[in-house]
């Protein structure tokens, strides 16, 4: 405390950050909104494509996926970065601005602390999240609503209500490519998910892919 300043018994110091980012961090905004310049606001204002992931790190296949998308919806894609993940630790602010300085000059971004696309629909309204066949395989995955198919019928239905629908490109698993045909959909959700065709996009270059490449490269190096 300054030398000049007592606190009484119930009085307390409360902490708040000028710069949206560090709000976020702390918990007191729900998302920021970080342009392809650098800045910074509070909250988000989009309607359109979004591209989800961690982005650990940013490459080709991502950026040549947006602008797949882009060229599907005819409609702008921004990139949204998940600090919190069903199948991850959450990110740290120091992680954040890391992540965030891959976008400088190149795409808009949103960053959110929502695990779940019900949640990340409640923040984008009316958006088209654009994802791979790994994430659509998870959507309707119970062990992520607490083996609760009631759970997972319920989070799909808010995204649905929403007017939020996926975007899914195919991806290679166990060594062969797989497609949103292979999926098994609950009916009253198959409309909801568009296929991209391997025709359109195929990018089997993945981040851990990369980070492995890059793992070696320093042992080598040393």
């Amino acid at each position: 405390l300054p030398p000049n300043i007592s606190l009484g018994e119930t009085e307390v110091i409360e902490r708040r950050h000028s710069d949206p980012l560090g709000q976020f961090s702390l918990g007191e905004i729900d998302a920021v909104t970080v342009g392809s310049d650098g800045s910074i606001t509070a909250g988000v204002d989009h309607v359109g494509g979004v591209l989800s992931g961690s982005f650990d790190p940013l490459h080709v296949g991502h950026e040549g996926l947006a602008r797949v998308a882009a060229g599907m919806l005819d409609t702008e894609v921004v990139f949204e970065l998940a600090v919190a993940n069903v199948d991850k630790k959450s990110l740290e602010e120091r992680v954040i601005r890391e992540r965030l300085a891959q976008f400088r000059g190149r795409r808009a971004v949103v960053v959110t602390r929502e695990p779940r696309f019900d949640g990340k629909a409640a923040l984008l309204p009316g958006c088209t999240f654009v994802i791979g066949w790994d994430t659509a395989a998870r959507l309707f995955a119970l062990r992520y609503y607490g083996d609760d198919e009631d759970r997972m019928l319920a989070a799909m239905s808010e995204v649905r209500d929403q007017g939020c629908a996926f975007l899914v490109a195919g991806r290679v698993g166990d060594g062969e490519f797989r497609s949103l045909d292979g999926l098994e959909i609950p009916a009253e959700f198959s409309n909801m998910l568009t296929s991209i065709p391997e025709s359109v996009f195929r990018q089997d270059l993945s981040s851990t892919d990369l980070r492995l490449a890059s793992g070696e490269n320093r042992e080598r190096n040393m």
